[in-house]
């Protein structure tokens, strides 16, 4: 059974205090023990007001590696774009920021496969991978179609791959590279921030469904070995 820490906050502004002062606190932990960082941050609007007050901090950031836990495929610069929106917050600081997706390409799988190569140069497990969710209990870009079973059940070697999500999500209609469910859950500290009640609710009906559940969400913490910190406001 995974291990499951609710944080609750009044609102916005202290959900994101107490994410950047973890995500801090992650990652002075590891650049003490093994002289750099390597993170995984979610995309969306909740996590980036902790980012900025992340961005703030002083810290060594040249020995931080960000990559975003997903990216949709569409070229560097487009609003669409995660390691965009990441780039630009803190590589000014002095941070690598990995760009998983350098071109925009119809061949998703090709893209996937990129990427994960990519990854395999890091030093890994990641240090922290935080997650968010959406209200049909995707995260990542772990979406229902015909790449759902690979991501969650695909080699244990591969961190990354292609997905295509049916149906595509109307706010971002392309395909996408994520983080595999082996890839999200070997790392040494696992986040997820979401607000609102209704994702509450969902997230806490795909935890107790456990691997039978519908949810992707669900899916990926199911019997996951470490645990799992949740930080949600209003």
């Amino acid at each position: 059974m995974t291990e499951i820490e609710w944080w609750e906050y009044d609102d916005a502004g202290e959900l994101a205090d107490a994410i950047a002062g973890d995500i801090q606190f992650v990652i002075e932990s590891a650049i003490d023990a093994r002289g750099s960082a390597v993170i995984a941050l979610a995309g969306g609007k909740t996590p980036f007001p902790a980012y900025e007050k992340l961005a703030s901090t002083k810290l060594d950031w040249k020995r931080v590696t960000i990559v975003p836990g997903d990216e949709r495929i569409v070229p560097l610069g487009d609003p669409l774009s995660n390691v965009t929106q990441l780039g630009k917050l803190f590589i000014p600081k002095g941070a690598r920021v990995i760009p998983i997706v350098p071109k925009q390409t119809e061949d998703y799988k090709s893209a996937g496969r990129s990427a994960d190569a990519l990854m395999q140069d890091l030093h890994w497990p990641l240090d922290l991978c935080l997650l968010g969710m959406g209200g049909d209990g995707h995260t990542a870009s772990i979406f229902p179609g015909p790449d759902f079973d690979e991501a969650l059940n695909g080699p244990k070697e591969r961190r990354m791959l292609g997905v295509m999500p049916d149906p595509l999500p109307p706010e971002a209609p392309v395909a996408r590279v994520t983080l595999s469910r082996q890839g999200i859950v070997t790392a040494r500290a696992l986040m997820i921030a979401l607000t609102g009640k209704d994702k509450r609710k969902v997230l806490e009906q795909a935890i107790e469904q456990g691997p039978s559940s519908p949810y992707p969400i669900g899916r990926v913490l199911a019997d996951a070995e470490l645990p799992v910190d949740i930080h949600w406001a209003p």
